[in-house]
């Protein structure tokens, strides 16, 4: 398997779940401030031109955070990454989904890009005040629904465990955000997991 990905991108969150999993995989750097994603051989491989992406040892790829993660977990079952209650299952997918279709695109996109969503440079404190409020509701609403112990489900650690984690750790890193209670211990246990220090190590992250 290869990972592409870019440091301190969403793609932690699979590099973490790679680790955790222990399967041999190669990480490929994708930086995508220098614009690797629109290259021709990237877009060979994700014509979506985004990262995380996976290629599997038949050469296929996956794309998109949910179901790579979804695929690496019951692929994997050994790890114990994919819940085996119907009713947890679905709470992994609404988790999963959450993060990476509105915390992180509605919210953190809005702060580390503004020229997407303003039309004038006068208008990005507006828009860095917006991708904020969206930012924090969403840890908000995961912090009012916890439903688990330690982790996100009452079973246990899994893989949407590594995506609250992604996104938590662009708030406490390079936003310099407060986090609720349970989601600031959770982001603490999952710096001290040794996956999660391998994959930080590997992509030149602080700890």
């Amino acid at each position: 398997m290869k990972l592409y990905f870019s440091p301190g991108a969403c793609s932690l969150g699979i590099h973490v779940i790679l680790e955790e999993i222990g399967a041999p995989y190669e990480a490929v750097p994708t930086l995508l401030k220098e614009g690797a994603q629109h290259k021709p051989d990237f877009q060979a491989i994700n014509p979506k031109g985004k990262v995380p992406t996976l290629t599997r040892d038949d050469g296929t790829a996956l794309t998109e955070w949910p179901a790579i993660a979804f695929w690496l977990a019951n692929s994997n079952p050994g790890s114990g990454l994919w819940p085996a209650a119907l009713e947890e299952q679905t709470q992994a997918l609404s988790l999963m989904d959450y993060v990476c279709g509105t915390i992180h695109p509605q919210g953190f996109s809005r702060l580390f890009n503004q020229a997407r969503f303003a039309p004038s440079e006068a208008d990005a404190p507006k828009v860095i005040e917006q991708g904020r409020g969206i930012a924090e509701k969403g840890f908000a609403v995961i912090e009012k629904q916890w439903a688990g112990g330690d982790w996100l489900l009452p079973s246990g650690y899994s893989v949407a465990d590594p995506a609250l984690f992604f996104v938590a750790y662009w708030a406490v890193k390079r936003m310099s955000m407060t986090l609720p209670p349970k989601v600031a211990a959770h982001f603490a246990r999952m710096l001290a997991r040794p996956a999660v220090q391998r994959a930080l190590a590997a992509e030149g992250l602080e700890a």
